[in-house]
């Protein structure tokens, strides 16, 4: 495979696009932990919280591996490019492969990131099934039966 100037400069918008991605995730954590600190603030002692607290660290600490490995892409696109320019193909060749290999990295860190937090999500729907199942288990009892407009006059 020849490599040119144009090969790892496509990488140059996929790799943007990924740390934009990266970034909105940790705007959202840090979101997320800023009112979590609020409410531990308010009770100390609310276990559900505590338990929030390490799931966020654990994502956060993986998004910064993500943008570093995103970066790491980035910057080794640029080095790939100049040692194109130089005309050192065999090192050009190196650095674009650290450059895949970083944003696979990256991507992998991503997947996981993603399974973790969806599998936070499912388990704060759980306990609100929990608390809807509970709630509707008597509104058959309370139901209202629907007045019908249209009844027939006897």
């Amino acid at each position: 495979m020849e490599l040119t100037l144009s090969t790892p400069a496509l990488l140059f918008s996929a790799i943007t696009l990924m740390m934009l991605a990266f970034t909105n995730r940790f705007l959202a954590i840090a979101s997320l932990i800023r009112g979590l600190h609020k409410k531990y603030m308010e009770d100390p002692k609310e276990g559900i919280i505590i338990e929030q607290i390490h799931n966020l660290r654990k994502r956060l600490n993986m998004i910064k591996y993500m943008q570093l490995f995103g970066v790491l892409s980035f910057l080794f696109c640029v080095i790939c490019m100049f040692l194109i320019y130089r005309e050192q193909t065999l090192a050009a060749g190196i650095v674009f492969m650290l450059s895949m290999l970083a944003l696979l990295i990256s991507l992998a860190i991503s997947m996981v990131e993603i399974l973790i937090s969806t599998r936070a999500l499912n388990l704060e729907l759980s306990d609100m099934e929990v608390f809807l199942e509970k709630k509707s288990s008597l509104d058959f009892i309370f139901k209202k039966e629907p007045k019908n407009e249209h009844r027939s006059k006897e």
